[in-house]
């Protein structure tokens, strides 16, 4: 696969994000839902602070060292990435069209939400329960920004649910109650299809 269509898949994967992003971020207040199939797929705006699917990293102090460290992991993985990609471009002609696809899809979602932290406290507003943000004065510094996420699937409830496995179920005790953005989406489908049906080739 050509280095130029793995550019052009990745950015048409980060641009298909931030539009989501954008339009939910002007739109909706915090936790404002639109249903979009009763009872199983909603779109929730919740913005976070920490990693992948609403997860929160704890900072002390007034300064969020959490953050600053998530971001600066953010960047560096995207540059080893880009490097990894460039490498089994040029080195391996035998690479899978998948693994390609698959790496764009992990670089585009690493990408894509370290656009919210590093520019979104810049250009938008505080988003609150009661005003959407607008474009204008920002709510926050450069890499402080807040990720925006979306997409909650309320499957079912599991009223007993073992307190081991308590981060499979959200506060309503609804399983998997994680709220997550396209960003998310693209990294966690890449990494089960790699192990899936291509461990074999990293193994190799």
């Amino acid at each position: 696969m050509k280095l130029k269509n793995i550019a052009i898949l990745t950015f048409a994967l980060i641009l298909a994000d931030q539009i989501l992003k954008i339009w939910v971020k002007t739109n909706m207040c915090i936790d404002e839902a639109i249903m979009v199939v009763p009872d199983w797929f909603q779109l929730r705006f919740i913005e976070n602070n920490g990693a992948a699917f609403g997860m929160q990293i704890s900072s002390a102090g007034s300064f969020d060292w959490g953050k600053l460290m998530l971001s600066l992991f953010r960047m560096v993985m995207i540059g080893l990435l880009s490097y990894y990609i460039h490498y089994l471009n040029r080195r391996k002609e035998k690479t899978p069209k998948g693994v390609m696809v698959c790496l764009a899809m992990i670089l585009a979602g690493a990408i894509g939400n370290l656009l919210d932290s590093m520019f979104y406290g810049l250009i938008f507003t505080q988003s609150t329960p009661l005003t959407v943000a607008t474009l204008g004065e920002g709510y926050s510094t450069f890499m402080m920004g807040k990720v925006v996420d979306m997409f909650y699937f309320p499957l079912f409830q599991w009223n007993s649910v073992p307190s081991w496995l308590n981060f499979l179920v959200d506060h309503n005790n609804y399983f998997f109650g994680a709220i997550f953005n396209l960003a998310d989406a693209y990294i966690s489908c890449a990494v089960v299809y790699l192990l899936a049906f291509h461990y074999r080739f990293f193994q190799d």
